[in-house]
């Protein structure tokens, strides 16, 4: 997760505000029962388009537990029945059988039309992921699930570009919060591949496979900016092809041996980051897509170990609000690394998961004067969240969940004449079904709570908007 450090005050009050909302574990949990039937569970509507849904759930053995926590896995079949009145679930659809990580798809789906589902393993009921908002799998209609599709963005589609972030390629423990004592971080079963290379290409795979034309990888490509894992994650992302990267603070420069091969940093220590991916120099950028305008923030622009907030130097700040000032009308979609704020956030309190905040509130001012900036992408936070702040509410920010662990994906935008649609994807090869189910288990079970999105709209979501000048994909 986050390289974070909370002293000692910040970890007692977050201990207690989370507390607070019933998410600390027991601390004398119930023994271990005989294995009992396949229970279907962790049933999640993932994404949400006009036309599809995707439906993941797990099934394990009843009163197992495999030592983190989770029921051991058993493979089952996968079902889910669905129709548009709950008494009438006259359609069904199928995942893979034989495996305990399920992805079900459902297509053909009329948009604005409700639809009610169950969904089956082994003849039993998936039960839903526990969330605040209660909208991990839908609403809850007596027996069944219910949700109801957007209508499409207006107009023609021009391109699509995939969202994502945190790859953290050279990590071998996922979870690990600064120092609070009863989290444990958890590794890949010994002999699998390392996870972050599982999981960035199977987002190659899937982004290709959804039709993204570019790809935006805002940050933390690497754990620690080693060169071998910088050059990994570079190997994977060129196959991929149309692709642009931003700096995270775990891609800052490093001191040590290890890195003293590369370009001395601007700060400190040595910068392999930017020797991998900017050789020529600055690290911020405009771009032109088909006339969108796509602007590369690096918000670890400054010194620092990584566990502080982020932030823009003097140069960057400047740069950046002379060049949404030359054209103030285009469409233009900026991401980077830290958030400009974060909201429903416990772990805010240390201060870390956003840009430094006098520099956020300028920036917020700069969009509110260029009406074409409509979308800001951030990582950091590892969660899908769709935040809009009133200094600027034509500018939906968007966090998208890592990479590197569970939820494991990217967020999918479909660019169309009249507006746009935010889609997030689990990836779902076999490999990253397995980690993502396993990294679930972060913060002691609980980082669904934090890292899925508590409402649909936080994954899925579709905004009208005056696109028309832009041009389609090859």
């Amino acid at each position: 997760m986050i390289c974070c450090r909370p002293g000692r005050r910040e970890l007692l009050r977050w201990s207690a505000i989370v507390a607070g909302a019933g998410l600390l574990p027991a601390l004398d949990p119930p023994p271990a029962r005989a294995a009992g039937a396949v229970r279907p569970v962790n049933l999640e509507l993932v994404t949400l388009t006009e036309t599809s849904a995707v439906l993941t759930w797990y099934t394990g053995a009843a009163g197992t537990d495999d030592g983190l926590g989770r029921m051991e896995p058993v493979p089952s079949d996968a079902e889910v029945v669905y129709g548009t009145h709950p008494s009438r679930l006259t359609r069904t659809a199928h995942g893979p059988s034989g495996t305990p990580y399920h992805y079900v798809e459902l297509t053909d789906l009329e948009p604005g039309r409700t639809y009610y589902y169950k969904a089956r393993s082994n003849g039993r009921t998936a039960t839903a992921t526990g969330l605040a908002a209660g909208q991990a799998a839908g609403t809850p209609q007596d027996d069944t699930f219910a949700f109801t599709t957007p209508q499409p963005p207006p107009g023609e589609h021009l391109f699509s570009i995939a969202l994502c972030n945190d790859l953290h390629l050279g990590e071998t423990v996922a979870g690990l919060v600064g120092q609070l004592p009863w989290i444990k971080g958890i590794s890949q079963i010994p002999g699998h591949p390392p996870y972050p290379e599982i999981m960035a290409k199977a987002l190659i795979e899937d982004a290709h496979a959804r039709g993204a034309d570019y790809l935006l990888a805002a940050g933390d490509v690497s754990s620690e900016a080693a060169p071998a894992d910088l050059l990994k994650a570079k190997s994977i992302l060129d196959a991929f092809g149309n692709y642009f990267v931003a700096r995270g603070n775990h891609d800052r420069a490093h001191e040590g041996a290890a890195y003293s091969t590369c370009t001395v940093g601007e700060y400190q220590g040595n910068d392999c980051f930017q020797d991998a991916f900017f050789p020529s120099g600055r690290t911020y950028y405009s771009h032109d897509l088909r006339g969108l305008r796509v602007i590369g923030l690096d918000t670890y622009d400054k010194p620092g170990d990584g566990g502080d907030s982020g932030g823009l130097s003097a140069e960057q700040h400047a740069w950046f609000e002379s060049e949404l000032k030359k054209d103030p009308d285009r469409p233009t979609l900026v991401f980077g690394h830290h958030p400009v704020f974060t909201e429903n956030d416990p772990l805010s309190i240390t201060g870390t998961h956003s840009l430094d905040a006098g520099q956020s509130l300028r920036i917020l001012g700069a969009y509110a004067r260029t009406p074409g900036v409509f979308l800001h992408h951030a990582g950091h936070t590892h969660r899908n969240q769709r935040s809009v702040f009133p200094l600027a509410p034509r500018v939906v920010q968007q966090e998208v969940g890592a990479v590197k662990e569970y939820p494991g994906g990217f967020t999918l935008v479909r660019v169309h004449t009249g507006g746009y649609a935010l889609n997030f994807y689990k990836t779902h090869s076999p490999e990253a079904r397995a980690w993502s189910e396993r990294s679930r288990q972060e913060l002691s079970g609980l980082w669904p709570q934090l890292s899925l999105g508590n409402r649909v709209t936080d994954r899925n979501s579709v905004v009208p908007r005056d696109l028309s000048g832009l041009r389609t994909a090859a």
